[in-house]
């Protein structure tokens, strides 16, 4: 028989011992992925946390600015329109021209009205100084008269008084057989005559005195003539209001831009017919923009005025702005809803509302525009 050999016993004791022995493994990958997910994912959950703490996200915002809609303020035909949609205007700048043939028209007729008017004025004017040269020179020599018809009457007053003595002394001694009758006839012819041209004189001076009051009379034309200029002054006032009416309605048949921004939209073309109010040009400053952001009622108290937001435009998500809290809302927007949302049934259910906050943000090359979308971080601090 054959001799077993000693090596080959060796070996297989050998083989044997190391399968009876259990081997040892390191632990496996899909085990070690997770481990590594766990805590990438406690890495960035904290992250998160620490974020929510001292800041507070909000998506539902958008860029907005003053929208200004330049209307018409007279009616009638387009005749010209100056603007494209997109194109920069400055202030003062035509933006349409609406015809204004019937206006000027309006305006020739009032300026002949007034011309009319000034004619007038100008006849009533000269008559009135005619009328007064002729009134002060009648009333001065009716004054005159008056003045000299008192001194005759004044002149003779004493000659009367004398010669009603004298007839009287004459008669006393007349009948005392002194005077003689032809003495006492002399007396009182000569007391006669004087009564005459006393009496006569008087005349004189109530005759003067009316020819005075009937110039002075005359006078009053003056009056009346005044009255009628000052109806022509009115009148004239009246023309020269209307005059400068039609001039703003012409001047406002060129419909000028208030601001220096951008053409939005262009509501007319030409020849159309536009009435007043109407909506012709939306037009808005890219300089005066700013961000309206929804926050939830229960985050308002995390904000005040000033505190620094950091935000995200969807238009350029790999450019950063940012922008300061500048008012925060008083109002719920709901408030503001056209259609409320009343309960009759009972059934309520609670909504988180929001208010408007106000966040101002710089300009940048005109590429922030009004309605754009934008996520906003506000470091709230806690």
């Amino acid at each position: 028989m054959p001799k077993d050999d000693p090596t080959k016993s060796e070996t297989d004791a050998a083989d044997s011992t190391e399968s009876s022995t259990p081997r040892r493994r390191g632990p496996p990958f899909a085990l070690l992925v997770l481990i590594a997910a766990f805590v990438i994912a406690g890495y960035f959950g904290y992250q998160e946390f620490q974020e929510r703490l001292v800041s507070l996200h909000e998506e539902d915002a958008r860029i907005q600015s003053d929208m200004i809609t330049v209307s018409s303020r007279v009616a009638g035909w387009i005749t010209e329109v100056s603007v494209e949609e997109g194109q920069a205007i400055d202030k003062g700048t035509a933006l349409i021209v609406i015809d204004d043939r019937e206006a000027r028209a309006i305006i020739d007729e009032l300026n002949a009205q007034r011309e009319g008017v000034g004619a007038e004025k100008v006849r009533l004017k000269a008559q009135q100084d005619l009328v007064r040269r002729q009134t002060d020179s009648q009333l001065a020599a009716e004054r005159s008269e008056l003045s000299a018809a008192q001194v005759t009457v004044s002149s003779l007053a004493p000659q009367l008084n004398l010669a009603k003595r004298e007839v009287k002394r004459t008669t006393r001694l007349f009948q005392q057989k002194v005077a003689s009758r032809r003495q006492m006839d002399q007396a009182e012819q000569q007391l006669q005559r004087i009564e005459r041209e006393h009496e006569i004189a008087v005349a004189k001076v109530k005759g003067a005195r009316a020819r005075v009051k009937q110039a002075d009379a005359e006078r009053a034309k003056l009056d009346v003539l005044a009255g009628d200029l000052a109806v022509l002054v009115k009148r004239e006032a009246e023309i020269t209001a209307k005059i400068k009416r039609q001039t703003l309605d012409i001047e406002d048949r060129v419909i000028e831009s208030p601001l220096k921004g951008v053409v939005d939209r262009r509501f007319a073309n030409v020849g159309e017919y536009v009435t007043p109010g109407q909506r012709l040009v939306l037009a808005h400053d890219p300089n005066r923009i700013w961000i309206e952001a929804n926050i939830k009622e229960t985050q308002v108290r995390r904000l005040k005025e000033g505190q620094t937001v950091i935000v995200s435009v969807d238009a350029y998500p790999d450019e950063a702005f940012e922008g300061l809290i500048e008012r925060i809302g008083n109002t719920a927007t709901s408030a503001f809803a056209l259609l409320p949302s009343p309960n009759p049934s009972g059934n309520f259910t609670k909504i988180t509302q929001r208010l408007p906050v106000r966040i101002a943000i710089n300009q940048r090359d005109n590429r922030l525009r009004p309605g754009m979308m934008v996520e906003v971080k506000i470091a709230t601090g806690r």
